[in-house]
């Protein structure tokens, strides 16, 4: 008897814990319509795709001052921009974390870093941290490639950056920039998801 309620239990928390996984919103997929939306750019001014009529898509950056893989991956984020912004692609860079637990990550930090590496891009704060979730960030940094179309700005790649993080002169395999070369060839992208590596969004 004692097993029959056992087993119960179990089935009845195993079922509760499968109903989570299903009705939790994990973001964007692959091939999902991108929402636009208006964040405060570390000059004072609200940024929102819709501000870039000429642009073909995004490179949608997850990312921060305080993790040091975002750290780490601060050059080749504005390598990134300098390269496909003129292309079409700009770098639009958002700063999901919560400053009370992590203040290095405010507005006055922002501005310092961005100044101190001379961003060419535009650094926002999801400051009511109501954007990352829409996408399923989970990682600083965590990258979504977007292509503008009729239908809307399409979900074309969603992950790392590259597949190493620790030393950029030991890259093998360049996603973002795989991806879109591919895009700007009309080319299907042959890597479509990775996993991001990086600091967990502070909530």
């Amino acid at each position: 008897m004692k097993i029959f309620k056992l087993l119960s239990a179990m089935v009845l928390v195993l079922s509760l814990s499968a109903f989570t996984v299903v009705s939790e919103d994990k973001g964007y997929s692959i091939g999902d319509i991108a929402t636009d939306f208006s964040l405060e750019n570390i000059d004072g001014k609200m940024v929102s795709l819709s501000d870039y009529k000429d642009a073909k898509g995004f490179i949608v950056t997850f990312t921060c001052n305080t993790c040091p893989y975002a750290v780490a991956y601060e050059d080749r984020i504005e390598a990134l921009n300098k390269k496909y912004a003129s292309k079409g692609y700009p770098v639009i860079a958002i700063m999901p974390n919560n400053t009370k637990i992590k203040p290095g990550d405010n507005m006055e930090a922002m501005q310092e870093r961005a100044k101190e590496k001379g961003f060419t891009f535009p650094y926002l704060m999801d400051k009511d941290q109501e954007i990352y979730p829409q996408y399923g960030a989970t990682k600083t940094p965590h990258v979504y490639l977007l292509q503008k179309t009729k239908k809307g700005n399409v979900v074309k790649y969603i992950g790392a950056i590259d597949d190493n993080y620790q030393d950029a002169t030991a890259v093998n395999q360049k996603y973002v920039e795989n991806a879109v070369d591919a895009l700007l060839k009309g080319e299907a992208i042959k890597v479509t998801e990775t996993r991001a590596i990086g600091c967990s969004i502070k909530v």
